[in-house]
């Protein structure tokens, strides 16, 4: 297991821990779902099963928090071959981004094409309520333009060029998709698409700086994410995200409403199903 404090893996590494999982299961997932906090029920949906503990798999990380438990999860959804992340990794956590991202290189080296990310975020746009998903049609990355990008460092042409675009960061055949599944399901009421910003965390924001990034254009913050998209797509992994709205930020300093993280949980479990539901049938559609 390598230290929490490692900056940076070799590309034998990721090979390594790749190799491992193609060892221990007869499963070539193409595509990969990571489940935020609260959202791990995701991969219960999945047909003929197999797992595997973090802390069993060649230089993966552990998850630490609440909600995450901590495994891949391989098997079969809609018809297709996924693998899902039962918690992932965040800065907050005292990982650099190298480990809060490790696993997405590994997923692309054992043959993944998409990735569909989850998160729990907070509502910014006064029209989201809580319980209501939002598909992530951009971001702003403030943690990496404050230093903290996955790509800081030297780049290894294997994975990906030196300077990856990312005006196109999520794709948009797989959110036509998704907007035309929540048509098909009724689920247009609780639907949106938006600009997800992510923060370092751990601590929420405070009122003047949920007032900044709403003048910056975010729709709703969370502390994930943005890292492992950046990453996938440096190795060209299509990729898919949303954002389950689980509380709206506080914005007003005469109210004494305040985020905690049992909050994020409780809606997590009222939303779960209809989540499950929504994705279950999207991946039907993924080629």
């Amino acid at each position: 297991m390598a230290s929490a404090n490692r900056c940076s893996y070799t590309f034998e590494e990721y090979k390594e821990s790749a190799e491992w999982l193609l060892a221990h299961t007869d499963k070539r997932p193409e595509l990969v779902i990571i489940c935020g906090s609260g959202l791990g029920t995701l991969a219960e949906q999945l047909e003929d099963k197999t797992s595997f503990k973090y802390q069993d798999i060649p230089h993966f990380p552990l998850s630490t928090v609440p909600g995450h438990e901590g495994r891949l999860v391989f098997g079969e959804l809609s018809g297709k071959q996924c693998v899902c992340m039962q918690g992932r990794f965040h800065f907050y956590e005292g990982y650099p981004m190298s480990k809060v991202t490790f696993p997405i290189r590994v997923f692309h080296l054992i043959g993944v094409k998409t990735l569909i990310v989850t998160n729990a975020a907070g509502g910014i746009n006064r029209s989201f309520n809580v319980g209501d998903i939002m598909l992530i049609k951009d971001h702003l990355n403030i943690a990496g333009l404050s230093g903290q990008n996955p790509l800081c460092g030297q780049n290894d042409e294997r994975f990906g060029m030196r300077f990856p675009c990312m005006s196109d960061a999520y794709d948009k055949q797989l959110l036509s998709l998704a907007l035309e599944t929540a048509k098909e399901m009724n689920y247009l009421s609780f639907i949106h698409q938006g600009v997800y910003c992510m923060l370092a965390g751990p601590t929420y924001e405070t009122i003047a700086e949920c007032c900044m990034l709403k003048t910056l254009g975010a729709d709703a913050v969370g502390m994930s994410t943005i890292p492992e998209v950046i990453v996938a797509r440096h190795c060209g992994l299509r990729v898919f995200g949303l954002s389950l709205i689980t509380n709206k930020v506080v914005m007003d300093y005469g109210t004494q409403e305040k985020v905690n993280h049992e909050e994020v949980l409780q809606t997590c479990k009222l939303r779960a199903k209809d989540l499950q539901a929504f994705i279950t049938k999207l991946v039907s559609k993924v080629v």
